[in-house]
């Protein structure tokens, strides 16, 4: 049994509209290629108020050197790891030592050593330490990692485990690219930093939350068109077809209900509902697909609005909202979930 103890999510300080986005973006490209209405079109279309970047518009648009980009994204996802790790122990009074596993996820930027093994310079945590990074999980990494963290507490009962996400979507914007994809990309991603504290059923920070039920990965074969990076000299170009809503409505509730059916539960046992927003089409494909109430993703939309998607970091974020605004009795089932480049999906069983 793993226990969810306590979330931390932080954003860079810069905090933008999506109206000054969009005109900011509009100042930098060659409209004489492209329709400026049909790039006002799509950021309206994502619902998106306002995101958090890195830094601020005019040096993403103007900076086109992978190197430089890149470069930042490490200078700030240390920055911001190292806020976010500090706030998290701080909240539960944990020494960094005392953490055994450390977690670390992105998909928006390199570095070898990675993040992870730089953040241990700057935070106390053990020699001793046991890392790992992953990349290539995109927005399903945050539930991922959880169902990875508790994977490992199971078998470590009395330790505690960090999942640390930091994306950065901001600097991998691709100023060339004229596609549709990218121009929704632009209008949909934000930046920022969510960790997730877990601790085993004989760790003194137990019971404190819920804890993991179970867990499950789902791969969809011969997807793998649907969503990722194409790496090249100038960066990550984005990958996004149109399918994303279809296979969330068609392929999705089978999985889930497969999943419950093994504990012995159907979709309506489940009181929350905690996933990655995606986008609006996405999260309206998976109300519908689950036949769901129309408030169950209520913080899942307010998320995408207020944040933007934060890729591996939203579903995260989320689970905070929902853990911080809302009380629930104790046999409260929920279920955390996200999907990714695969294409494929993580559920989380989670219950109060």
């Amino acid at each position: 049994m793993a226990y969810i103890v306590q979330t931390n999510t932080i954003f860079p300080p810069h905090y933008y509209s999506q109206a000054e986005l969009t005109a900011e973006l509009l100042r930098h490209i060659d409209t004489s290629q492209l329709n400026p209405r049909l790039v006002t079109r799509l950021h309206q279309a994502v619902k998106v108020k306002g995101r958090h970047l890195a830094v601020s518009p005019s040096v993403i648009l103007s900076e086109k050197s992978f190197t430089k980009r890149n470069a930042l994204w490490i200078k700030t996802a240390l920055e911001l790891g190292e806020k976010c790790l500090d706030g998290l122990l701080r909240s539960q009074n944990i020494e960094a030592r005392d953490i055994n596993q450390l977690i670390f996820t992105t998909v928006t930027g390199l570095s070898v050593p990675s993040i992870d093994a730089k953040l241990m310079n700057q935070i106390p945590f053990s020699p001793h330490l046991k890392r790992v990074p992953l990349f290539g999980l995109g927005c399903l990494a945050g539930a991922a990692g959880i169902s990875r963290a508790a994977d490992y507490l199971r078998g470590h009962p009395t330790e505690a485990v960090i999942l640390l996400s930091i994306e950065l979507c901001s600097l991998t914007f691709q100023l060339d690219d004229l596609s549709t994809a990218n121009f929704v990309s632009t209008g949909l991603f934000g930046d920022g930093a969510a960790a997730v504290l877990l601790v085993g059923e004989k760790h003194n920070l137990a019971p404190s939350g819920p804890f993991v039920v179970a867990n499950q990965s789902i791969f969809f074969k011969d997807t793998e068109y649907v969503m990722g990076w194409d790496i090249g000299e100038t960066g990550f170009k984005i990958v996004l077809s149109t399918d994303v809503p279809k296979i969330a409505l068609e392929m999705l509730p089978d999985a889930v209900s497969q999943f419950l059916a093994t504990q012995h539960l159907k979709v309506s046992d489940i009181g929350v509902w905690i996933s990655h927003p995606g986008g609006p089409k996405v999260i309206d494909a998976i109300e519908k697909g689950l036949n769901l109430p129309s408030n169950a993703l209520s913080i899942s939309r307010e998320s995408l609005a207020t944040i933007g998607n934060l890729s591996s970091a939203s579903v995260l974020a989320i689970l905070q909202q929902t853990l911080e605004r809302k009380q629930f009795p104790p046999g409260t089932y929920g279920l955390l979930l996200a999907m990714g480049p695969g294409f494929c999906a993580e559920m989380v069983l989670l219950k109060w």
